[in-house]
């Protein structure tokens, strides 16, 4: 059932602005562009795959007009891809105020190739190491720049915001994934390139901030903690005893900070990496 975007406090409308999100297929994109469609926005969900973002539009389209959401297949490792999206989207009249970037790999910890934990630094390969940090950390960069550009060049501003993760302040806890009887050659692990990713969009938040505040662009990152997504039981339990709040997240709990962060509520917020973890990070 479609409803009428509620009326909001003037600062956080964004009736007539215009959303870009990458990796918007996905579960937390969707999540963003339902924050964002249900404060007025327009937005334009890119990712590289079509079927996916066609189900997306599919999705969202059961709670919001339709016209207001827009698709692109567009790979964020390309600068001529995220070029070509960026110029289909000003030649249909629309003008990017926002940016989520939000496009990543999000790697297993358990990764394992005959008798090998491919995960584990000693066998990480350079060809998954390059392929994950140009996703989650160029990709972020290269839209970025484009995108940025543009919001900077006529003197209107805009808003980028980067999705980083809780441990983009700590490091990973990897008993969490620990199996008891296996060697610790075996043992699964986070790999090593989510926390640099999600560490470095911490570092290109804070070069933006300070690149065009002149021009009236604005960039911060948002570090969720871990979201329910039917994950193993024990797992869960041992992730639960090092949040104060004694739980996971909830998906919709991360809308009101993407609202804040993209609208005026926030104007005078810039450079920020806001922590939403229950807690975990500070002990």
């Amino acid at each position: 059932m479609k409803t009428d975007p509620p009326k909001l406090p003037k600062h956080y409308s964004l009736i007539g602005k215009t959303a870009v999100i990458t990796g918007a297929a996905g579960l937390l994109g969707i999540a963003h562009s339902r924050a964002l469609l249900s404060i007025g926005a327009s937005v334009v969900l890119t990712d590289i795959n079509i079927e996916q973002l066609k189900k997306a539009k599919s999705d969202l389209s059961r709670e919001f007009d339709a016209c207001g959401i827009h698709l692109y297949v567009m790979d964020v490792t390309s600068e001529q891809s995220v070029e070509s999206v960026f110029k289909n989207i000003k030649n249909t009249g629309l003008r990017v105020d926002i940016l989520i970037n939000n496009a990543a790999i999000n790697p297993t910890a358990s990764s394992l190739v005959g008798s090998v934990r491919t995960t584990r630094l000693e066998n990480f390969s350079l060809d998954r190491w390059t392929k994950e940090l140009n996703v989650g950390l160029t990709g972020a960069f290269l839209c970025s720049k484009v995108f940025g550009t543009a919001m900077a060049s006529d003197g209107r501003g805009g808003v980028i915001l980067n999705i980083a993760s809780d441990l983009s302040v700590i490091a990973p806890d990897q008993n969490l994934y620990r199996q008891e009887g296996l060697d610790d050659t075996l043992q699964a692990v986070k790999p090593i390139t989510y926390s640099v990713i999600k560490t470095g969009l911490v570092g290109l938040t804070r070069y933006l901030s300070s690149y065009w505040p002149d021009k009236g662009v604005r960039a911060n990152a948002l570090s969720p903690g871990g979201v329910y997504l039917d994950q193993d039981e024990e797992f869960v339990m041992r992730l639960e005893q090092l949040i104060p709040m004694g739980r996971m997240a909830i998906l919709d709990e991360y809308i009101g900070a993407i609202q804040f962060l993209c609208s005026d509520a926030s104007s005078y917020m810039n450079g920020q990496n806001i922590v939403m973890d229950g807690g975990r990070s500070v002990i």
